[in-house]
C-alpha cells in the first residue's frame, strides 16, 4: 500500500504560480511512476504529467512549457512547478503513483483555482 498526501494548493490570479507536493509513504520501494492528474468541474480527471524513477518526464500539450515536474526519491516526493497559470488550469489536482506492477493509488486532491 502506499499513501499520498499533496499540498501547495490554492487560489491565483492568471499568470501566477503554485508549486503542489505529494509525499508518498509505505511500500515507497515499488513505486515506478508518479504523477499528477487534473479533474476540472463536469469534466473527466486528465494527464498533466508524468515522471518514473529515472526522472523520465511526459506532459499534457496543454502545460508544456509552463508546468515542470520533478522528483526527489530520497524524500518520496515529486513536485509540480506550475507557472503562467490561465483559468482552464482551475480543477482539482490528484498525486498518482504506481507499482511497477501497475497497482496504482491516488492522493485526495488539492484544488488549484486560477481566476482574478
Amino acid at each position: 500500500q502506499v499513501h499520498l498526501v499533496e499540498s501547495g494548493g490554492g487560489l491565483v490570479q492568471p499568470g501566477g504560480s503554485l508549486r503542489l507536493a505529494c509525499v508518498a509513504s509505505g511500500s515507497t520501494s515499488m513505486i515506478n511512476v508518479m504523477g499528477w492528474y487534473r479533474q476540472a468541474p463536469g469534466k473527466q480527471r486528465e494527464l498533466v504529467a508524468t515522471i518514473t524513477r529515472a526522472r523520465s518526464t511526459n506532459y499534457a500539450d496543454s502545460v508544456k512549457g509552463r508546468f515542470t515536474i520533478s522528483r526527489d526519491n530520497a524524500k518520496n516526493t515529486i513536485y509540480l512547478q506550475m507557472n503562467s497559470l490561465k483559468p482552464e488550469d482551475t480543477g482539482v489536482y490528484y498525486c498518482n503513483a504506481a507499482f511497477f506492477t501497475g497497482r496504482a493509488f491516488w492522493g485526495q486532491g488539492t484544488q488549484v483555482t486560477v481566476s482574478s
